[in-house]
């Protein structure tokens, strides 16, 4: 079975963001390689081994979400045209989860009723992801 994982990139917080994640989306960070961990240690420039070159969180239900830091030697454009969206069974679910990644983030559109979901919202959050928060999702 194919499945689509979004790898989201970041400029040397992506251990911090992984870790936030883990707890906001009730996850299992699975994998946190560093530079200086790889099989690729000695090719790594000093100063950037301590960026993460790979996370794995596993998320409840079975999905994935994949991160790394953006290669020190590359310039960090940031997340852009793409949002990463979570569906929940319950609205309650839902807001949890949406509270927890908005905290210190900027919500752009508070959970509210839509025709595919009993409640939605999106956010940025604190690391500059986009996210898509849908709770209950309606027969369309």
């Amino acid at each position: 079975m194919t499945q689509a994982i979004a790898y989201l990139a970041f400029n040397g917080n992506c251990a911090e963001a992984m870790r936030f994640y883990e707890q906001a989306l009730h996850g299992k960070l699975e994998v946190l390689m560093s530079g200086a961990d790889s099989p690729m240690a000695e090719q790594i420039p000093r100063e950037f081994a301590h960026r993460i070159l790979h996370a794995r969180l596993a998320l409840p239900g079975g999905g994935m979400l994949f991160g790394g830091d953006c290669p020190g030697h590359l310039p960090y454009e940031g997340i852009k045209g793409v949002s990463i969206a979570v569906d929940y069974a319950t609205t309650e679910e839902a807001e949890q989860v949406f509270a927890a990644l908005a905290s210190g983030g900027q919500v752009t559109m508070p959970m509210q009723a839509a025709f595919w979901a009993k409640r939605w919202g999106m956010l940025i959050d604190r690391f500059g992801t986009p996210w898509i928060v849908n709770g209950e999702l309606l027969p369309v």
